[in-house]
Parts: C-alpha cells; structure tokens; sequence
C-alpha cells in the first residue's frame, strides 16, 4: 500500500510542551509559566513544564529520535518569549535565536523539513497582562514577533504555520478558562478571542506575501483542530443539520472566512445573533468583520493544515433556556457511540480521519492538506510495547491512503503527535503520546523508542504499509 513518491512523513512537538528551561538564559515569562506555578490543581498533580523533557538542552537527543525514524519532516514550535522575553522586539535574546538556528539547521544538514509554529498556546506573560487575545492590541504584537521570526529564520523555513488550533485555544483560555490565563467569558470570550486570532492570522500571512515571499518562496497557513462528527440518528433531520452546526462552530467558523470568503459561515451568524437577541443583547455576541477586513482575511493560507484525533455523534438540543455558552449557540451536544474503544478523552475512530479529508477536498476547493497532527494517547504507567496503539496507527494509514486513492484527496504531509511524551496541558504528564518513550522521573529524561516508533519507521522507509492492498 504505498504512498504517493514524495509523501512527507513527519512528527510534532511544540515549545512549552517540551523544552523545559523555563527562565534559562534570559527566556521571559509565558501564560503557561505563571498559570502552572500558580497551582491550585487545574493541571494533574499541579504538574509543571519548567523541565519537561529537557528538550532546551537536550535537542541532540530530540534529533537522534527524529534520524531514528527517517521522519521527512520535522513540526516545532518558538517560544515567543525564549525569544522575545517581554513579547516585543524592544529586547531580542540571542540566546534563543541560537537554540532555534541550531535546530532547523540540524534538520536541514539531515534532510528534514521542518514546519515551524510561530504560536503555539504560550504567550509571552507580559502580553497577557495588556488584555492578551482578548485585546485588538495582539494582532500588531503578533505581527511584528512573525516579522521578526520571518526575517530571522525564514532564509530556512520554507513552511510556517501562524496559530496552532486557534479554534480550541480560544475557547479553552478565553471561553471556559481551562488554559491561562483562567478566568472563563462565558458567552462572549471564545468569540472576541477568535475574532482577534482570525485578524493576527490575516494581517502575518499578508505580511509575509508582502515582505518575505519573494525571496524567501515559503508558505504560511494555520491549524485547525477538527473532530469529525456524525449525526446520532441518521434519519433526524434535526441531528443531521445539528452535524452540519457541529462543522461549522468548529471548523468553517475559521475555515470560511480564511479560505473562502473572509466572513463566518451564515448559520453561526445567525444563531448567535438570535441567541443574543432572546439573551437581552443589543448586538450579537459573535463580533462583526468589516468589508474591508473580509476582503484582507479572504484567501490568506497557502495549504490546508488539519489536526485530527477523534470523533463524535451529535444531536439537536434545543437552547429553551437561553444558556450562554458556544455549545447552546449551536444547539446540540455530542456524545461517542458506545462501540467506540477509548483512551482517556479520545474516542478511536481513525475512518473519521478520511472524512475529514473528504469534507475539505468538497467544501475548501480540494487544497493541498498537510495533517500536522494526529495520535492516538496511552496512560501512565505505559507499555513499550505498544501494539494495540499501534494498530490504530495502522488503520489510520489505512484510511489516509483510501482517502488519497480513492477520495483524490491532495494529502502531502502527516505528521504524528508526537514525537515525545511530553506536557499534555491540562493532563500533566499522565497522557503519554510520543513516539518515544521520556522518564520523567530520571533527570536525563532518557528517550526510548515504544514498538511505535519502529514499526513507523518501516512505514517511513517503506512509503506506506507492507502487505496491505
């Protein structure tokens, strides 16, 4: 079952989640340092990254994992304030332009790609404290640190994505508060955060196009995390079309405005406002583009970046009592089929992942698709050897080549999450990803690889499963 030639096949990790180093050689605060050295167990076992795996000076090691495997491609993220302590460019710390140099020109002398996360959840702290995402003020900060990224490392970056998961993020920090900096919006905080994530995107992405493009003939885009959802009763009409609101809260809602039209789709639009309406609101909640903004976020991605994990049944439940909130905005909640194995919060669905595709290639102009993350999590104390998770990779292939094959999907890059274990956010260390196994408890944070990450390998060197058809 081979892969087209060329297919690239990679591994993910991003800064926080990995470094460690947390206030060495002069990086500055971010929202994830102050937010887990507050405590107050929102994170498993008040549970920090100020080592994590050790990666800001282990990164010989980190490179040994990625030749290990063949990985083609390579997905980091910076730390914007390992490099720009206080988020501007008032202060630069060489010492993390240093680390960053030392990384991508690592993979570049060993025929790695990489595909560079400007944001990825960890705002400098300083920033934070002016309003952060929630604030108009972000979108020029947040130009001027991806001009200074460009102009920095883009002569070897040739793929950048602006936001990781912008669709998550913003409701995670600034709807429910789970993320730093905590305090939930509900109602209000997803949408003003979005609104803002949407306008930096637009404004980098032309940047780049305007100022770096030419010379530098990279490509900019962001990521989106997706579940793929089914309606739980195929034969209601309500739970079919509360499937479609399910796409568009979660997907278009960023997709639209960016790939097709510079606007949020008509069905979010309307039910916020109606929603807002019946709330008392004099406007809606969900903030209005201008025509002139429309016109400058239309078109401002040069691939389609997805992140898939998993998958939900979704059905019509009416918001009688007009709940604030996203979810009673559109109506409907979502729940696993009882069939579906699971992992901590993630269901195993990997034919999900093919429908993803199918629903991009038809509603975003069959793009080209980079999937820079998708894995499958086992729980702590965890089994090297690992063959029941890798079976789900293996099904996953399965789907991403009937996908390629016979979908016509425009698919160039998978990249698995992640490379490490590593600092899962919310869930500490509990929730084991990687390709490799880290000991946490070891201060040399030892990396060694689960059946995983060999049997990934023979697909690398391979292009694809052996002996499937």
């Amino acid at each position: 079952m081979a892969f087209p030639a060329g297919f690239g096949w990679g591994a993910a990790t991003s800064a926080y989640q990995v470094e460690g180093g947390w206030d060495a050689d002069g990086k500055g605060p971010s929202v994830w340092d102050t937010f887990t050295h507050q405590g107050g167990e929102r994170i498993f076992k008040n549970q920090t990254g100020d080592v994590a795996c050790g990666s800001y000076t282990l990164w010989e090691e980190d490179l040994k994992c990625i030749k290990q495997l063949g990985l083609t491609h390579y997905r980091f993220s910076l730390s914007w304030s390992r490099l720009l302590p206080d988020g501007t460019t008032g202060f630069i710390n060489q010492k993390g332009i240093d680390y960053y140099n030392k990384i991508i020109d690592d993979l570049l002398i060993n025929k790695v790609t990489p595909i560079v996360t400007l944001y990825h959840f960890d705002l400098p702290q300083t920033l934070e404290d002016q309003g952060g995402w929630l604030s108009e003020a972000i979108i020029e900060f947040f130009d001027k640190y991806a001009r200074f990224c460009f102009s920095t490392f883009g002569d070897r970056v040739k793929h950048w994505i602006t936001i990781n998961e912008p669709n998550i993020f913003a409701v995670l920090a600034y709807e429910l508060g789970m993320f730093p900096p905590g305090v939930p919006h509900i109602g209000t905080g997803g949408y003003q955060a979005a609104h803002n994530l949407i306008k930096a995107h637009a404004r980098t992405w032309h940047s780049y196009d305007s100022l770096f493009r030419k010379e530098q003939k990279g490509m900019v885009s962001l990521a989106f995390f997706t579940f793929w959802v089914e309606p739980a009763d195929p034969n209601s009409m309500a739970d079919q079309e509360a499937a479609q609101r399910a796409l568009a809260f979660q997907l278009d809602f960023f997709a639209k405005p960016i790939f097709l039209d510079g606007d949020y789709p008509d069905v979010v639009k309307s039910q916020v406002a109606s929603m807002s309406q019946k709330q008392g609101y004099v406007s809606s909640r969900l903030p209005e583009f201008t025509e002139e903004e429309k016109r400058v976020i239309k078109g401002t991605a040069d691939f389609f970046a997805v992140q898939y994990y998993t998958a939900r049944l979704v059905k019509h439940k009416e918001n009688k009592q007009g709940e604030l909130g996203i979810l009673p905005d559109a109506e409907l909640e979502g729940f696993p089929d009882p069939s579906w194995e699971s992992v901590d919060w993630l269901y195993i669905v990997p034919r999900g992942i093919r429908s993803i595709l199918k629903y991009i290639k038809e509603t975003y102009n069959n793009p080209v698709i980079y999937i820079t993350e998708n894995g499958f999590p086992q729980n702590d104390p965890p089994s090297l050897d690992d063959t029941h998770r890798w079976e789900y990779f293996r099904q996953t292939f399965q789907e991403l080549h009937k996908a390629i094959q016979l979908d016509q999907v425009d698919l160039r890059v998978y990249c698995a999450w992640s490379l490490l274990d590593n600092f899962e956010w919310n869930q500490g260390y509990s929730s084991r990803f990687g390709l490799f196994h880290v000991d946490f408890e070891d201060p040399a944070r030892p990396r060694v690889p689960y059946t995983s990450a060999k049997e990934y390998a023979k697909v690398i060197r391979n292009n694809g499963l052996e002996g499937c058809s």
